[in-house]
This record gives structure tokens, C-alpha cells and sequence, in this order.
């Protein structure tokens, strides 16, 4: 962080868990929102909160993905950031787009607690599986169709998967 004017720390909750792309030369980028109180109550004394989206860079030198690896929705983190201003042209028209960019990641809660959280996450997602595992199995085999494919997509069953 070289410039002592442009940079600041962001406190707040992954509001998912982070999306990944690999760029052309081997570094990664790294996408995620964090969920950011105000640091002030409304009218019914309660606190709201804004949503920040992030990126993050990860040299291609690295092995994985770094910090970035260990971070999961509802985790709570602070983002040492600069900020960004991206300019190019769309249909014409000049578009200004303000990017926060982590320069560093720090966790605020300890090991234990994320990963419980993650682990209540996969029991809570094994068991919305067994239910419409059970759901499908009631309903009897579904009639053979040679065109159609062998596999069934949770979309045609009419559930999100859980990790989607």
C-alpha cells in the first residue's frame, strides 16, 4: 500500500463463498461480497448493513490460492483495500467503475469456529440431499427415455443445489 491516501480496512461477513478465475498467465482472481455494518442505527434502533463487493489478486507464482483459500460465507474478516477507478467504453458511452481491491485479509474469528460453521453447512447440504434422495425414490422410477439423458439435474426436480 504505497499511496497513504488510498487504502483503508473494510470489517465484515462474507456474504458467500468466494468465486474464482484463473487468468491467462497463471494468476488468479479472486471475487467475493462482504457484508459491512454502518456505524449508525435507524429510526427502529436497527443497524443496517451495505454490501461490498471485492477483488483480489492472487500472482501466479503462488501456490493456490493463498489466504483467499480458507475463507467461507459467514466468515468474519478485515480487508486492508485500494481503491480502483476501471475506465473503458461501453456502446460509446464512457463507464467509471470504482473497485475495491484487497491487499491483505485478516480473520477475526478463530480456526474453530469457521470450521464449524462450514461443517454445519455440509451436514445441513447432506441432508437436503437424502431428503430428495428419498423424494425421488418414493415417486418410482422415472420412464426411460433412449434421447433423454441418463443423469438428473436437481433443476428438474425443482431444488437449488446446495453448494451452487
Amino acid at each position: 500500500m504505497s499511496n497513504p491516501r488510498n487504502n483503508g480496512n473494510i470489517v465484515g461477513r462474507l456474504a458467500n463463498d468466494p468465486k474464482v478465475f484463473e487468468n491467462k498467465d497463471g494468476s488468479k482472481k479472486v471475487l467475493f461480497t462482504l457484508f459491512v455494518d454502518r456505524n449508525y442505527t435507524n429510526a427502529q434502533n436497527q443497524r443496517d448493513s451495505d454490501a461490498v463487493p471485492v477483488e483480489a489478486f492472487v500472482r501466479a507464482q503462488a501456490q493456490g490460492l493463498g489466504p483467499y483459500a480458507n475463507i467461507h460465507r459467514g466468515d468474519l474478516v478485515t480487508i486492508g483495500y485500494t481503491l480502483r477507478m476501471d475506465r473503458y467504453s461501453k456502446n460509446g458511452e464512457p463507464v467509471f467503475d470504482l473497485k475495491v481491491i484487497s491487499e491483505d485479509i485478516s480473520f477475526l474469528e478463530p480456526r474453530s469456529v469457521t470450521q464449524a460453521r462450514l461443517h454445519e453447512r455440509v451436514q445441513s447440504a447432506e441432508a437436503q440431499n437424502y431428503t430428495l434422495q428419498v423424494q425421488a425414490q418414493a415417486q418410482g422410477p422415472a420412464p426411460v427415455d433412449a434421447a433423454a439423458p441418463a443423469v438428473v439435474h436437481a433443476s428438474a426436480v425443482g431444488e437449488k443445489l446446495p453448494f451452487g
